[in-house]
Protein backbone atom coordinates (compact mmCIF):
# COMPACT_ATOMS: atom_id res chain seq x y z
CA UNK A 1 0.00 0.00 0.00
CA UNK A 2 1.31 3.31 -1.19
CA UNK A 3 2.90 5.94 1.68
CA UNK A 4 0.89 9.00 1.08
CA UNK A 5 2.10 12.60 1.31
CA UNK A 6 -0.52 15.45 2.00
CA UNK A 7 0.10 18.86 0.70
CA UNK A 8 0.98 21.19 3.49
CA UNK A 9 2.48 24.83 3.64
CA UNK A 10 5.49 23.49 3.63
CA UNK A 11 6.38 21.57 0.57
CA UNK A 12 8.67 18.90 0.33
CA UNK A 13 10.27 18.74 -3.34
CA UNK A 14 9.39 16.56 -6.38
CA UNK A 15 12.81 14.45 -5.11
CA UNK A 16 11.45 13.63 -1.63
CA UNK A 17 7.93 12.95 -2.78
CA UNK A 18 9.35 10.36 -4.98
CA UNK A 19 11.71 8.98 -2.03
CA UNK A 20 8.53 8.60 0.19
CA UNK A 21 6.32 7.45 -2.37
CA UNK A 22 9.21 4.40 -3.30
CA UNK A 23 9.06 3.85 0.51
CA UNK A 24 5.40 1.64 -0.19
CA UNK A 25 5.37 0.43 -3.77
CA UNK A 26 2.45 -0.97 -5.13
CA UNK A 27 2.23 -3.81 -8.23
CA UNK A 28 -1.08 -2.25 -8.76
CA UNK A 29 -1.60 0.81 -11.33
CA UNK A 30 -2.35 3.09 -9.18
CA UNK A 31 -5.35 5.78 -9.83
CA UNK A 32 -4.15 8.73 -10.96
CA UNK A 33 -5.78 12.24 -10.71
CA UNK A 34 -4.80 15.42 -13.15
CA UNK A 35 -6.01 18.79 -12.30
CA UNK A 36 -6.21 20.54 -15.84
CA UNK A 37 -6.31 19.43 -19.12
CA UNK A 38 -2.74 20.22 -20.10
CA UNK A 39 -0.92 18.56 -17.22
CA UNK A 40 -4.06 15.25 -17.58
CA UNK A 41 -2.76 15.26 -21.21
CA UNK A 42 1.08 15.17 -20.04
CA UNK A 43 -0.03 12.25 -17.83
CA UNK A 44 -2.65 10.50 -20.10
CA UNK A 45 0.35 10.62 -22.77
CA UNK A 46 2.92 9.02 -20.10
CA UNK A 47 -0.06 6.37 -19.16
CA UNK A 48 -0.82 5.40 -22.70
CA UNK A 49 -1.71 1.87 -22.91
CA UNK A 50 -1.52 1.12 -19.13
CA UNK A 51 -4.72 3.52 -17.98
CA UNK A 52 -6.01 6.72 -17.79
CA UNK A 53 -5.78 9.95 -15.29
CA UNK A 54 -9.39 11.31 -14.19
CA UNK A 55 -9.42 15.24 -14.98
CA UNK A 56 -10.60 18.02 -12.27
CA UNK A 57 -10.75 20.89 -14.03
CA UNK A 58 -13.37 20.08 -17.17
CA UNK A 59 -14.28 22.11 -20.29
CA UNK A 60 -13.67 25.81 -20.06
CA UNK A 61 -13.64 25.96 -16.30
CA UNK A 62 -11.03 28.33 -14.75
CA UNK A 63 -8.14 26.75 -12.22
CA UNK A 64 -8.15 30.23 -10.71
CA UNK A 65 -11.88 30.07 -9.39
CA UNK A 66 -13.05 26.21 -9.89
CA UNK A 67 -15.62 24.83 -7.52
CA UNK A 68 -15.38 20.85 -6.91
CA UNK A 69 -18.26 18.93 -7.54
CA UNK A 70 -19.09 15.58 -5.25
CA UNK A 71 -18.03 13.30 -8.17
CA UNK A 72 -14.71 15.02 -8.46
CA UNK A 73 -13.98 15.29 -4.83
CA UNK A 74 -14.18 11.31 -4.59
CA UNK A 75 -11.77 11.28 -7.18
CA UNK A 76 -9.38 13.27 -5.09
CA UNK A 77 -9.92 11.05 -2.05
CA UNK A 78 -9.80 7.51 -3.80
CA UNK A 79 -6.53 8.86 -5.49
CA UNK A 80 -3.34 7.62 -5.10
CA UNK A 81 -1.28 10.13 -6.79
CA UNK A 82 -2.31 13.79 -8.22
CA UNK A 83 -0.70 15.56 -10.27
CA UNK A 84 -1.12 19.89 -9.92
CA UNK A 85 0.72 22.71 -11.06
CA UNK A 86 0.92 24.31 -7.82
CA UNK A 87 -0.50 26.54 -5.62
CA UNK A 88 -0.15 29.49 -7.16
CA UNK A 89 -2.24 28.50 -10.28
CA UNK A 90 -4.80 26.39 -8.38
CA UNK A 91 -5.87 27.37 -4.98
CA UNK A 92 -8.95 26.35 -4.91
CA UNK A 93 -7.45 22.72 -4.67
CA UNK A 94 -5.04 23.48 -1.80
CA UNK A 95 -8.13 22.52 1.21
CA UNK A 96 -9.30 19.34 -0.83
CA UNK A 97 -5.59 18.14 -1.12
CA UNK A 98 -5.35 18.82 2.30
CA UNK A 99 -8.25 16.77 3.51
CA UNK A 100 -9.92 14.84 0.82
CA UNK A 101 -6.61 13.82 -0.51
CA UNK A 102 -4.77 13.82 2.78
CA UNK A 103 -4.21 9.88 1.79
CA UNK A 104 -2.80 10.81 -1.70
CA UNK A 105 1.00 11.32 -2.74
CA UNK A 106 0.98 15.13 -4.40
CA UNK A 107 2.93 15.81 -7.29
CA UNK A 108 3.55 19.82 -7.65
CA UNK A 109 4.65 20.30 -11.29
CA UNK A 110 6.34 23.67 -10.24
CA UNK A 111 9.00 22.27 -8.38
CA UNK A 112 10.01 19.80 -11.74
CA UNK A 113 13.65 20.24 -11.71
CA UNK A 114 14.85 21.79 -14.88
CA UNK A 115 12.05 23.68 -15.85
CA UNK A 116 12.39 27.41 -16.88
CA UNK A 117 10.12 30.08 -14.56
CA UNK A 118 9.11 33.42 -15.65
CA UNK A 119 8.39 36.17 -12.33
CA UNK A 120 5.51 37.52 -13.42
CA UNK A 121 4.82 40.82 -14.90
CA UNK A 122 2.65 44.21 -13.10
CA UNK A 123 0.23 45.74 -14.36
CA UNK A 124 -1.74 45.69 -17.52
CA UNK A 125 0.85 47.41 -19.68
CA UNK A 126 4.18 45.76 -20.49
CA UNK A 127 7.57 47.24 -21.32
CA UNK A 128 9.77 45.61 -23.07
CA UNK A 129 12.09 42.90 -21.65
CA UNK A 130 10.58 44.44 -18.30
CA UNK A 131 10.63 41.14 -16.87
CA UNK A 132 11.88 42.30 -13.49
CA UNK A 133 15.52 42.86 -13.70
CA UNK A 134 15.82 39.34 -15.70
CA UNK A 135 18.29 39.27 -19.29
CA UNK A 136 16.98 37.41 -22.14
CA UNK A 137 18.96 36.60 -25.58
CA UNK A 138 17.48 36.24 -28.50
CA UNK A 139 19.94 35.85 -30.78
CA UNK A 140 20.55 33.14 -33.86
CA UNK A 141 22.46 29.81 -32.91
CA UNK A 142 20.54 29.06 -30.20
CA UNK A 143 19.44 25.04 -29.47
CA UNK A 144 15.96 27.35 -29.96
CA UNK A 145 16.66 30.24 -32.34
CA UNK A 146 13.87 32.37 -30.83
CA UNK A 147 13.97 31.43 -27.02
CA UNK A 148 14.96 33.86 -24.97
CA UNK A 149 17.81 32.95 -22.54
CA UNK A 150 16.58 30.79 -19.78
CA UNK A 151 16.98 31.50 -16.01
CA UNK A 152 15.40 28.71 -14.43
CA UNK A 153 15.37 29.86 -10.34
CA UNK A 154 17.99 32.28 -11.02
CA UNK A 155 16.39 35.03 -9.24
CA UNK A 156 17.45 37.39 -7.09
CA UNK A 157 18.37 36.24 -3.55
CA UNK A 158 18.65 32.86 -4.66
CA UNK A 159 22.71 32.70 -4.79
CA UNK A 160 22.93 33.11 -1.17
CA UNK A 161 25.99 30.87 0.10
CA UNK A 162 24.85 27.11 1.16
CA UNK A 163 21.92 27.50 -1.16
CA UNK A 164 22.09 24.21 -2.27
CA UNK A 165 20.58 22.09 -5.50
CA UNK A 166 17.59 21.17 -3.76
CA UNK A 167 16.62 24.57 -2.27
CA UNK A 168 17.24 26.27 -6.03
CA UNK A 169 13.57 24.63 -6.84
CA UNK A 170 11.38 26.54 -3.87
CA UNK A 171 10.02 29.82 -4.29
CA UNK A 172 7.62 31.70 -2.82
CA UNK A 173 4.00 32.35 -3.60
CA UNK A 174 3.48 34.83 -6.20
CA UNK A 175 6.86 35.09 -7.27
CA UNK A 176 6.74 32.68 -10.39
CA UNK A 177 4.02 33.23 -13.20
CA UNK A 178 2.26 29.86 -12.86
CA UNK A 179 1.19 29.38 -16.68
CA UNK A 180 4.30 27.21 -16.59
CA UNK A 181 3.17 24.34 -18.87
CA UNK A 182 2.81 26.70 -22.18
CA UNK A 183 6.37 26.65 -22.83
CA UNK A 184 6.94 22.89 -24.33
CA UNK A 185 10.09 22.77 -23.51
CA UNK A 186 8.70 22.76 -19.66
CA UNK A 187 5.98 20.26 -20.61
CA UNK A 188 9.28 17.83 -22.23
CA UNK A 189 10.61 18.14 -18.53
CA UNK A 190 7.94 17.21 -16.73
CA UNK A 191 7.35 13.93 -18.33
CA UNK A 192 10.09 11.93 -16.94
CA UNK A 193 9.00 13.09 -13.56
CA UNK A 194 5.41 12.05 -14.23
CA UNK A 195 7.12 9.16 -15.41
CA UNK A 196 9.30 8.44 -12.44
CA UNK A 197 6.12 9.06 -10.04
CA UNK A 198 4.18 6.61 -11.90
CA UNK A 199 7.13 3.60 -11.84
CA UNK A 200 7.72 4.06 -8.23
CA UNK A 201 3.73 3.34 -7.68
CA UNK A 202 3.50 1.26 -10.30
CA UNK A 203 7.01 -0.28 -10.72
CA UNK A 204 5.76 -3.44 -13.31
CA UNK A 205 4.88 -0.93 -15.71
CA UNK A 206 7.60 1.43 -15.63
CA UNK A 207 9.03 0.51 -18.72
CA UNK A 208 6.18 1.60 -20.35
CA UNK A 209 5.71 4.56 -18.51
CA UNK A 210 9.73 5.50 -19.63
CA UNK A 211 9.29 4.59 -23.27
CA UNK A 212 5.67 6.60 -23.27
CA UNK A 213 8.02 9.75 -21.60
CA UNK A 214 10.93 9.10 -24.28
CA UNK A 215 8.18 8.98 -27.74
CA UNK A 216 6.08 12.45 -26.45
CA UNK A 217 9.46 14.29 -25.50
CA UNK A 218 10.46 13.22 -29.06
CA UNK A 219 7.10 14.26 -30.58
CA UNK A 220 7.28 17.93 -28.51
CA UNK A 221 10.44 18.43 -29.89
CA UNK A 222 9.64 18.30 -33.52
CA UNK A 223 6.14 20.24 -32.54
CA UNK A 224 8.31 23.07 -31.27
CA UNK A 225 10.72 22.94 -34.29
CA UNK A 226 7.58 23.39 -36.61
CA UNK A 227 6.19 26.08 -34.23
CA UNK A 228 9.04 27.93 -34.32
CA UNK A 229 9.10 27.99 -38.55
CA UNK A 230 5.68 28.67 -38.45
CA UNK A 231 5.51 31.60 -35.85
CA UNK A 232 8.48 33.32 -38.09
CA UNK A 233 6.01 35.69 -39.60
CA UNK A 234 4.51 37.29 -36.68
CA UNK A 235 7.67 37.84 -34.74
CA UNK A 236 7.93 41.64 -33.25
CA UNK A 237 4.12 42.03 -34.01
CA UNK A 238 2.62 43.79 -31.14
CA UNK A 239 -0.54 42.54 -29.28
CA UNK A 240 -2.92 42.71 -26.15
CA UNK A 241 -3.89 39.69 -24.30
CA UNK A 242 -7.14 39.41 -21.96
CA UNK A 243 -4.96 38.58 -18.63
CA UNK A 244 -1.38 37.34 -18.29
CA UNK A 245 -1.19 33.74 -19.29
CA UNK A 246 1.16 33.21 -22.41
CA UNK A 247 4.51 34.75 -21.04
CA UNK A 248 6.09 31.79 -21.58
CA UNK A 249 4.70 31.38 -25.15
CA UNK A 250 5.86 34.34 -25.95
CA UNK A 251 9.02 34.09 -23.99
CA UNK A 252 9.89 30.67 -26.26
CA UNK A 253 9.19 31.24 -29.56
CA UNK A 254 10.07 35.61 -29.21
CA UNK A 255 6.46 37.35 -29.34
CA UNK A 256 5.62 40.41 -28.40
CA UNK A 257 2.75 41.11 -25.92
CA UNK A 258 2.07 44.80 -25.25
CA UNK A 259 -0.48 44.56 -22.33
CA UNK A 260 -3.35 42.31 -20.83
CA UNK A 261 -6.61 43.67 -20.63
CA UNK A 262 -7.07 42.84 -16.69
CA UNK A 263 -4.35 41.25 -14.34
CA UNK A 264 -7.00 38.70 -12.75
CA UNK A 265 -9.23 36.88 -14.85
CA UNK A 266 -11.78 36.60 -12.64
CA UNK A 267 -11.68 40.25 -11.84
CA UNK A 268 -13.85 42.71 -14.74
CA UNK A 269 -11.69 45.30 -15.59
CA UNK A 270 -13.03 48.92 -14.85
CA UNK A 271 -13.28 51.94 -16.97
CA UNK A 272 -9.56 53.04 -15.88
CA UNK A 273 -8.18 50.28 -17.03
CA UNK A 274 -9.83 49.57 -20.24
CA UNK A 275 -8.60 53.92 -21.04
CA UNK A 276 -5.39 52.48 -20.09
CA UNK A 277 -5.36 49.45 -22.21
CA UNK A 278 -6.79 51.91 -25.42
CA UNK A 279 -4.12 54.08 -24.63
CA UNK A 280 -1.90 51.05 -25.04
CA UNK A 281 -2.94 50.20 -28.57
CA UNK A 282 -2.63 53.35 -29.99
CA UNK A 283 1.09 54.03 -28.42
CA UNK A 284 2.35 50.28 -29.54
CA UNK A 285 0.34 49.94 -32.77
CA UNK A 286 -0.80 46.54 -31.33
CA UNK A 287 -2.18 44.66 -34.75
CA UNK A 288 -4.12 42.54 -32.51
CA UNK A 289 -6.10 42.18 -29.04
CA UNK A 290 -7.26 38.89 -27.63
CA UNK A 291 -9.82 37.40 -26.04
CA UNK A 292 -10.26 33.93 -24.22
CA UNK A 293 -13.30 31.32 -24.41
CA UNK A 294 -14.79 31.78 -20.66
CA UNK A 295 -14.58 35.71 -21.09
CA UNK A 296 -17.31 38.32 -22.52
CA UNK A 297 -15.88 39.69 -25.90
CA UNK A 298 -17.75 42.55 -25.88
CA UNK A 299 -14.47 44.06 -23.62
CA UNK A 300 -12.54 43.30 -26.85
CA UNK A 301 -14.46 45.83 -29.27
CA UNK A 302 -14.24 48.64 -26.44
CA UNK A 303 -10.83 48.24 -26.39
CA UNK A 304 -9.94 47.93 -30.10
CA UNK A 305 -12.67 50.51 -31.06
CA UNK A 306 -11.19 53.71 -33.26
CA UNK A 307 -7.69 51.59 -33.79
CA UNK A 308 -7.07 49.27 -36.53
CA UNK A 309 -6.14 46.64 -34.43
CA UNK A 310 -8.04 42.86 -34.87
CA UNK A 311 -9.40 40.74 -32.12
CA UNK A 312 -8.76 37.60 -31.68
CA UNK A 313 -8.95 34.24 -29.40
CA UNK A 314 -6.49 32.54 -27.40
CA UNK A 315 -6.95 29.68 -25.15
CA UNK A 316 -4.76 28.64 -22.33
CA UNK A 317 -6.42 25.44 -20.86
CA UNK A 318 -7.77 23.53 -24.22
CA UNK A 319 -11.42 24.88 -23.22
CA UNK A 320 -12.84 23.42 -26.44
CA UNK A 321 -10.64 20.52 -26.63
CA UNK A 322 -11.36 17.00 -26.16
CA UNK A 323 -9.30 15.74 -23.04
CA UNK A 324 -6.61 13.21 -23.47
CA UNK A 325 -2.86 12.48 -24.91
CA UNK A 326 -3.25 14.80 -28.06
CA UNK A 327 -4.96 17.79 -26.22
CA UNK A 328 -1.56 19.54 -25.64
CA UNK A 329 -0.07 19.21 -28.95
CA UNK A 330 -3.79 20.34 -30.20
CA UNK A 331 -3.25 23.46 -27.64
CA UNK A 332 -0.18 24.34 -28.63
CA UNK A 333 -1.40 24.15 -32.61
CA UNK A 334 -4.42 25.87 -31.62
CA UNK A 335 -2.29 29.05 -29.95
CA UNK A 336 0.11 29.41 -32.48
CA UNK A 337 -3.04 29.32 -35.55
CA UNK A 338 -4.85 32.24 -33.51
CA UNK A 339 -1.45 34.51 -33.15
CA UNK A 340 -0.96 33.99 -37.13
CA UNK A 341 -4.91 34.78 -38.11
CA UNK A 342 -4.80 38.13 -36.33
CA UNK A 343 -1.48 38.81 -36.40
CA UNK A 344 -0.49 38.50 -39.73
CA UNK A 345 -1.16 40.80 -42.35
Amino acid sequence: MPIRLAATAVKPTLAATLLMLAAGTSLSAPKVVASIKPVHSLVAAVMDGVGTPDLIVEGAGSPHSYALRPSQAGEIERADIIFWVGHELEPFLEKPLETLGASATIIELADTPGLTLLAPREGGAFEKHDHHGEEHAHEEGEDDDHAHEEHAHQEEGHEEEGHDEEHEHEHEHGETDPHLWLDPQNAAAMLPAIAEALAVADPQNAEAYKANAEKTAERLAGQQKTLNARLEPVRGKPFIVFHDAYHYFENRFGLTAAGSITISPEVAPGAERVAEIRARVDETGATCVFSEPRFEPKIISVVTEGSEARSGVLDPLGAKLEPGPDLYFQLLDGMAQSFLDCLAE
